[in-house]
């Protein structure tokens, strides 16, 4: 079987030669030696040149006398999850819905994440009492890393 760590070794070789921020996601190796990579970028989006950069460092490195596989590289995707904290530092300000163990959904802007929690700010349209019109409420949630099942970006084309 392919070794990680030599997989890992290859990928990062390649993000410190680029130098453009590039971190991983994700690396899985298959039983049937399929290689799939996840890739982002600290700021900004993921070009395909930089897949074909890594797949290229990657690809030359192994053999394919010794062992053949399918290798895949990809950015991360907007509609996956934030799995890594880079992910999260990278879209604080953004827009994400935050879904708890329990199935409740929450949207707002990400405030601040670390190891342990994560903070949301959710503004909402109210009527208060004793009030004509409706007043925007800002709440400020921190949830524990531990207490959700999943982050992600909010895609708006506003």
């Amino acid at each position: 079987m392919i070794s990680k760590k030599k997989v890992i070794e290859l990928i990062d070789e390649r993000f410190a030669e680029l130098d453009r921020g590039l971190f991983l996601v994700s690396l899985e190796i298959s039983v049937n030696n399929i290689i799939s990579v996840e890739i982002d970028r600290e700021e900004g989006n993921v070009s395909i040149d930089d897949c074909m950069r890594v797949s290229r460092n990657v690809e030359h490195n192994l053999d394919r006398e010794e062992q053949d596989f399918e290798l895949q590289v990809s950015s991360a995707g907007l509609d996956k999850p934030l799995r890594v904290a880079k992910q999260f530092y990278k879209n604080i300000g953004k827009e994400v819905v935050v879904k708890l163990l329990n199935n409740e959904k929450k949207t707002g802007i990400l405030k601040a994440y670390d190891e342990t929690s994560l903070t949301l700010e959710e503004s909402r349209m109210e009527k208060l009492e004793g009030k004509k019109k409706k007043e925007l409420i800002v709440e400020q949630h921190v949830f524990p890393l531990s207490s959700i099942k999943d982050t992600k970006i909010v895609i708006s084309f506003k």
